[in-house]
């Protein structure tokens, strides 16, 4: 395990985490790609191993994802099944570890499907669906799974030639990685593994999702939208049926949503003894995402619900112990995030991991004895770490960066309208001490997201490049609790940009960074924050808006928010000055002088590229240096690795141009 350093840097009032001082290599765009992410904890039956899925290059321009396994005494890790051309995810084991059950990607033009190895063979492939499968759960005797698949007149193996009309009856039209949204529903199958043979155990004309196998393998638990299958509310249910199907009763009791099946890791989750379910609900359906999401623990004799633990900050991923005495679960703080064991008789919270560190996945062995986390911190990726006193790192990847001259990280805080805004410098390698740098600042996407104590590799290799990093949670971030969140509610481009504007003040004052060579730039609401920037404040010199919008009142249907943003926004035909008013880059884009470069994936309908187009031909009209790069067939999320290289290569080609005087036609 690295230790971590903090060091007080009195002059300018920072808190800063060391560079390895042995690093010579810069850390360059290449070096971004190589980077191997760890996801999908799980112990193996008897504890003394720990199987998850690891993320990295692989053949040609792809990423390529493979089941490892970890030993517990820090022996060694391996591949489980390499291989070239398929894609692997979602372990899981039968209770006495005769089965592991996983997801593998089809060749080209397949779906996903349930492939299984037992005792230890060579895995072949269980399931069979049209439509494949997106996740599953396995039984406890490992003889039989509840797969999550899709439905619908279009879905079929062999495609027609020339498709059917689509027809929509949902609110929202078009969903990222989807596509149009017609007559399909996720529903559940149960899927013999012996034979392979699919059963369909939910019907009817909603979304079923996120199940879970009881204890005992007599029950599942899972997430329904039946409440509103139109798309227009935001409600979702928890459920328990029979596992081999029939009459399914409503646990949860909220009006909104429970156990959202857009929420990774918050889906209903078994106490040991089969007798209690734990799942996240989300606030009041009004306040959308901006409200922490909170734990509930049902009864299912009684019914009765608790909601332990209201502490004002995001959990994820909860689970039972193994002694059903207390609840597992990822808390997310100010720029931090630990794993925390929750005691629901006292509401007390006992934090296991601390410190300056950024957790996303954990595991626990099935006798509750030992626990591994997925987290790392601003110098080091995402490593499985052991739970313990001294905690040791049990997998082997990524070895290589602690070779690769790192930016230091420091926490940074100043004031806004009265409010303490939080954020994180990086500056250029070996110019801790340089005045007057080019800054660049990055915004993150949500809006209820936040910049964490995790390893940034964009950052680093915009420090590399000689450039100070500013990164900011203004109000709207999550971490500081539903009203710091809320506070931006309904006011995009108002708290939050003023927010940024006075981190640059800020960073200025301090003779961190040249007035006259700002930069921002994000992705998402990163992006959209960036538009707002550049319209409201003259000192941005450059810009970068990747999957952004400005125009919301013209974008209104366009993507998949629709239903969210007349709740926060109300109708644009009944509330038109708000419209109007979060969409002033656009209608003010007369006053925008920063050259900006629009970023878009062709196929996003989370952020369409209609919302960068026309951005972009607005500032065309008005002569501000300005292009539109496009990547071909992806989604709000590129996964192609020479893409991810070109969109920050091209920022920083942009960045150089405008701030710096280099390159340029």
């Amino acid at each position: 395990m690295r230790t971590t350093a903090f060091v007080s840097v009195v002059a300018l009032g920072l808190g800063f985490i060391a560079s390895p001082l042995a690093a010579q290599t810069p850390f360059t765009s290449d070096d971004m790609l190589r980077i191997e992410d760890l996801s999908d904890a799980i112990f193996t039956a008897d504890g003394n191993a720990v199987t998850y899925v690891l993320t990295g290059p692989g053949d040609g321009d792809a990423f390529q994802s493979d089941l490892w396994q970890a030993r517990w005494d820090g022996s060694g890790a391996a591949p489980l099944f390499p291989t070239l051309d398929r894609d692997e995810s979602s372990p899981a084991w039968s209770a006495d570890g005769r089965v592991l059950a996983f997801l593998r990607s089809g060749a080209e033009g397949e779906a996903t499907q349930l492939w299984v190895s037992e005792g230890g063979a060579p895995p072949r492939k269980v399931s069979d669906l049209a439509a494949g499968v997106s996740r599953f759960t396995l039984a406890p005797d490992g003889r039989s799974a509840v797969a999550v698949s899709e439905v619908g007149a279009n879905i079929s193996a062999t495609p027609p030639a020339i498709p059917a009309p689509i027809v929509i009856t949902r609110f929202a039209a078009r969903e990222d990685y989807r596509g149009w949204v017609d007559d399909r529903r996720t529903h559940l199958f149960r899927i013999e593994i012996a034979s392979g043979t699919a059963t369909q155990i939910t019907t009817g004309g909603f979304d079923a999702d996120l199940p879970a196998f009881s204890p005992d393998g007599t029950q599942i638990a899972y997430v329904s939208r039946e409440c509103d299958p139109v798309g227009r509310l935001r409600c979702s249910d928890v459920y328990v049926m029979p596992a081999s199907g029939g009459a399914a009763r409503r646990i949860s009791t909220f009006a909104g949503e429970d156990a959202d099946p857009g929420l990774e890791g918050g889906g209903p989750q078994w106490s040991t003894d089969g007798t209690r379910l734990v799942w996240l609900r989300s606030g009041p359906p009004e306040e959308t995402w901006y409200n922490p999401l909170q734990l509930v623990v049902a009864d299912l004799a009684t019914g009765r619900e608790i909601m332990p633990a209201q502490i004002d900050r995001w959990f994820y991923h909860p689970r039972f112990t193994a002694d059903g005495r207390h609840i597992l679960a990822l808390v997310e703080g100010d720029r931090d995030t630990w794993l925390a064991r929750i005691d629901p008789a006292t509401d007390r919270v006992e934090y296991l991991t601390r410190g300056q560190r950024f957790a996303y996945g954990f595991a626990q062995s099935p006798d509750g004895s030992r626990i591994a986390v997925l987290d790392g911190d601003a110098m080091t990726p995402t490593a499985l770490r052991t739970v313990e006193a001294a905690p040791r790192t049990l997998s082997p990847h990524n070895a290589w960066v602690a070779t690769r001259q790192l930016a230091a990280t420091r926490d940074v805080s100043f004031m806004s309208d009265g409010v303490e805004i939080h954020g994180m410098l990086l500056l250029p390698p070996g110019q801790e001490d340089a005045r007057g740098l080019p800054m660049i600042v990055r915004l993150h996407g949500g809006p209820v997201y936040q910049f964490s104590h995790e390893f940034m590799a964009d950052w680093q290799v915009f420090a590399a490049r000689g450039y100070a990093v500013l990164g900011i949670n203004p109000r709207g971030s999550s971490g500081r609790g539903a009203a710091f969140a809320q506070a931006q509610m309904a006011r995009w481009g108002g708290p939050d940009a003023a927010d940024i504007s006075a981190g640059i003040s800020w960073a200025i004052a301090s003779g961190i960074a040249d007035p006259a060579r700002i930069g921002v730039g994000g992705w998402s609401y990163g992006g959209i924050l960036s538009n707002y920037m550049i319209a409201s404040d003259p000192r941005v010199a450059a810009a970068v808006s990747g999957a952004g919008m400005a125009n919301f009142l013209g974008g209104f249907g366009v993507d998949q928010y629709g239903r969210d943003y007349v709740l926060e926004l109300g109708k644009p035909w009944e509330n038109l000055d708000r419209w109007l008013e979060i969409s002033y880059p656009f209608y003010r884009a007369g006053q925008i002088t920063a050259p900006t470069l629009y970023m878009c994936a062709e196929e996003d309908w989370n952020v369409p590229c209609e919302g960068s187009l026309a951005m972009y031909q607005a500032l065309l009209s008005n002569e501000v240096p300005t292009q539109l790069v496009v990547y071909p067939g992806q989604n709000h999320g590129l996964s192609v690795p020479s893409y991810l290289k070109d969109r920050i290569e091209r920022s920083l080609g942009w960045y150089d141009r405008y701030l710096r005087g280099i390159g340029g036609e």
